[in-house]
């Protein structure tokens, strides 16, 4: 029994796979809003540190951004099949 693929089965699938990824989205928007909120609370404890606090908090909230651009890079791919 030889099991055969038309082009639309594969576009069809190559787009459900597109909007998969995109759920990957979610994470780096939850993880960034929790940084920036712990971020306000240490500069509302210690106001002297902020230029500290905020650089550590751009390059934490930069890494976590990397997960969401790697999910649309491959949308992108599976929507170009």
């Amino acid at each position: 029994m030889e099991i055969v693929f038309n082009a639309e089965f594969v576009t069809a699938l190559s787009l459900l796979g597109a909007g998969i990824a995109m759920i990957a989205g979610i994470g780096p928007g939850i993880g960034q809003g929790f940084a920036a909120g712990k971020a306000v609370e240490a500069v509302g404890r210690q106001p002297e540190a902020i230029g500290k606090i905020t650089t550590t908090m751009l390059v934490g909230q930069a890494m976590a951004e990397t997960t969401g651009l790697y999910a649309l890079i491959i949308a992108f791919v599976l929507i170009g099949q």
